[in-house]
């Protein structure tokens, strides 16, 4: 009988609270996130927040979601539906989400349109209205539910009306722990020759632990050297509500019964490297828990895992775990029944081992390695209860993408990063950084955008205006009306210009802004300001020998041409610089090189697409084959071996037959790429370039050599680049701009597709 290989899961979503913030499902996640890392699947973690200042989180955290911004959910589901996630793992507690019983991650779970596997972590017995309206909600969003104990599976159909066929059970995880003598371990934490009572986790009054400390009298009677163990800081909670009052009602009870000598605390968060090794010291391990209605705890996982001799109160979990002697069960609130097991534990070392040999070899199916494979299989029933097969990259693909997957326009960053002179050419981080001023070429890239914003019409035309008119004035300010060229770069103080003509590149640049401006922009006023701008330029543009610098005044062209204001000259301007990059092509393009010079450098997809859109405007055939061939090969050129956009590296670039550069990787080339394509598309109406489009705007969201998002989902803005090793994380003007501008035509072009109402999918016509 042969045997299929299931499908490779090749990246998840997380969605919970992550390390280091310190709560019990922030622990979950992180290990769970990791074994299935070890299993070969990426992951993006969508970290929760309780504070506005956030965590440091790791690289793994894509995203992170302020638990009382019911808007930051919907953000964070419009960035998942856009990255290449196959799927989203949603870790649900009542605690860590806003609204009344953690409502608000329901607004997430409904913009979401990608398979959901939820792990509900507690199952009430006797919920009230909302905390049952709640959970119901997300299991009926979610494609499976997961629980971890048998107790859960019971209550979610007869409770909360839940399909028992969407229900997985699966095992708490814990590592692979070694079953060692407790011995070996004591001398790490100065508690050699003791016998040793161990409890750890956050503290809270609901963990009972007053009731050991009563009982270490009586345990000290029969066993002298006892000693109780506890490890954890208090619950962040507790912290903010009433302080350390719990920690200092424990030791003053301690004092109280004269067992303060019995009593040890580590008031600290441990790595699970320390923690393995604390649980190896003890020899009993203690949940004195007040609360029957606790349907799961990492902390009794990991003990029985260890291999540990456990006492613990008979909450559902450890009736549960603890079966069939695993360990001991001892009445809630009994201090004299967990002395008598301790005694029993610590005094009769035949019983303790049978129970410990027990309760290690019922662990070993609990182990992250197998609970992260079982979490996988969770995800391709998933994808079968839908019907859907992970996502295909394929340059042929047929679009099936719903309306409003992709990001929404933010403009919070571009906004922050412009000031009354216009937009500053450089970030640190998302602070603007006044050192290097202002560029021509930024501000010309920003009002470029700006009339494409006001084109696709989501944002207030107000907004867009003020936006256009401060980058209008900016380019008027640059315009050196003795040289007739623009000058480029502008210090920020006292607003000097350090030249008097800028790059050839920026004066192409900033007629292309004024070529879009004249023909797109709402305002009439500003229009003829644009016009009469281009107009002054334009006379310069023939002396140009830079390739880009033609390819970007044939953009602006193009763009005047379609309005009312077409300066004088303009077509004979267009099909001489046309001509010439005709003819570059013919002089450089080969079987193997399909390409305007001997290398590529930056903004590469720019030549063949400037070549396309004034070769449809002045009705040159030949122009535009030439410009669909070469854009062709350099998007097969930019495609890795899995499928995802590689632009040509900053490093070094690619010259003919030399080795390309893979790093630094830049913005601007993803932005070059997914407005070639777009056009092409427009031109030809072949589905193909709209893909490519896509693949080259994935590369923003993640799908790309680092697996790691570009784009900002906070302000709206974008880092600077890849490197080898890391993300650049400063958000300066040009990459800003270039995501935008890519998720702009992205949305124009959206709007061109058809919907179908009754599932609200785009297709073609």
């Amino acid at each position: 009988m042969s045997t299929s290989t299931p499908p490779t899961i090749r990246q998840l979503a997380f969605v919970g609270t992550y390390q280091p913030r310190k709560c019990g499902i922030a622990t979950f996640t992180t290990d769970l996130c990791q074994a299935v890392k070890g299993a070969d699947t990426e992951i993006v973690v969508i970290a929760m927040n309780d504070q506005t200042e956030g965590y440091e989180y790791s690289d793994d955290v894509r995203f992170a979601i302020g638990d009382q911004d019911l808007a930051s959910y919907r953000r964070a589901a419009q960035f998942l539906n856009a990255s290449r996630c196959e799927g989203v793992s949603l870790q649900h507690e009542y605690g860590i989400f806003g609204g009344p019983a953690g409502s608000h991650i329901i607004g997430l779970l409904q913009e979401l349109r990608l398979p959901v596997v939820t792990t509900f972590h507690t199952v009430l017995s006797e919920p009230d209205q909302d905390q049952r309206h709640v959970l119901q909600q997300i299991a009926k969003l979610s494609d499976r539910v997961v629980v971890m104990s048998q107790k859960a599976i019971e209550f979610l159909p007869s409770i909360y009306d839940i399909d028992p066929g969407k229900i997985d059970f699966i095992p708490h995880g814990i590592p692979d722990f070694p079953f060692v003598n407790a011995n070996q371990l004591k001398s790490r934490f100065d508690v050699s020759g003791r016998a040793v009572l161990f409890t750890f986790g956050l503290l809270s009054p609901a963990k009972g632990l007053e009731h050991v400390i009563r009982a270490l009298p009586e345990i000290k009677k029969q066993v002298p050297n006892v000693l109780y163990m506890i490890l954890g800081q208090t619950h962040p909670h507790c912290i903010r509500e009433s302080g350390e009052t719990y920690r200092h009602g424990l030791q003053r009870l301690a004092r109280e019964l004269d067992v303060s000598d019995n009593l040890m605390f580590h008031n600290r968060f441990v790595d699970t490297r320390d923690l393995v090794d604390f649980i190896g010291a003890a020899d009993v391990y203690i949940t004195p828990y007040l609360c029957e209605e606790q349907i799961t705890s990492g902390t009794l996982a990991w003990a029985v895992g260890a291999g540990k001799a456990v006492v613990s109160t008979p909450y559902w979990y450890a009736q549960e775990l603890l079966a069939d002697e695993r360990g001991i069960l001892v009445p809630f609130e009994n201090s004299g029944a967990i002395a008598d097991a301790c005694c029993l534990l610590l005094t009769d070392e035949e019983q303790a081992q049978c129970i410990r040999e027990r309760a290690y070899q019922y662990g070993r199916s609990m182990t992250w390695p197998s609970v992260a494979q079982q979490y996988l299989s969770s995800f391709r029933r998933a994808a079968v209860d839908r019907g859907t097969q992970p996502p295909s990259l394929a340059p042929n693909k047929k679009i099936q993408r719903r309306r409003g997957e992709l990001p929404a326009v933010n403009l919070l960053h571009l906004s922050r990063m412009t000031d009354h002179t216009g937009l500053l050419q450089h970030a640190r981080y998302t602070i603007p950084d006044y050192d290097h001023g202002y560029t021509t070429d930024d501000n010309a890239r920003a009002l470029t955008l700006t009339t494409t914003l006001g084109e696709l019409g989501e944002l207030p035309t107000q907004d867009v205006e003020e936006l256009s008119m401060r980058y209008l004035a900016f380019l008027s300010f640059a315009f050196n009306k003795d040289a007739r060229r623009f000058r480029n770069f502008l210090a920020y103080d006292h607003r000097r210009w350090l030249e008097d003509i800028g790059s050839e590149d920026s004066h192409g640049r900033a007629v292309w802004a004024l070529g879009a401006a004249s023909s797109r922009l709402k305002s009439s006023d500003l229009q003829v300001m644009a016009a009469d701008l281009l107009c002054q330029a334009l006379p310069a543009v023939e002396g140009l020998s830079s390739i880009r610098a033609w390819a970007h005044t044939l953009l602006g062209l193009a763009n005047a041409m379609e309005g009312p204001y077409v300066p004088p000259g303009v077509h004979g301007v267009a099909m001489q610089l046309g001509k010439r990059l005709y003819d570059l092509y013919l002089a450089h393009t080969t079987e193997n090189w399909r390409w305007f010079e001997n290398h590529l450098t930056y903004a590469n997809a720019r030549l063949p697409q400037a070549l396309l859109v004034i070769g449809n405007k002045l009705d040159q055939k030949e122009w535009v084959d030439a410009a669909i061939t070469s854009l062709t090969w350099l998007c097969e050129l930019q495609c890795a071996d899995k499928d995802y956009f590689v632009p040509i590296g900053s490093n070094g670039f690619f010259h003919k037959d030399g080795e390309r550069a893979r790093f630094d990787q830049q913005p601007v080339e993803a932005c070059a790429t997914v407005c070639a394509c777009l056009d092409a598309f427009d031109a030809t109406h072949d589905q193909r370039w709209y893909h490519e489009a896509e693949r080259a705007f994935e590369w923003f969201l993640g799908n790309n050599d680092l697996n790691r998002s570009l784009y900002d989902p906070r302000t709206g803005g974008c880092r600077d680049g890849l490197h080898p090793d890391r993300v650049n994380q400063n958000q300066g003007a040009e990459s800003t701009i270039s995501f935008l501008l890519s998720l702009t035509r992205m949305r124009l072009a959206d709007q061109t597709l058809i919907l179908d109402p009754a599932q609200d999918i785009l297709s073609f016509s």
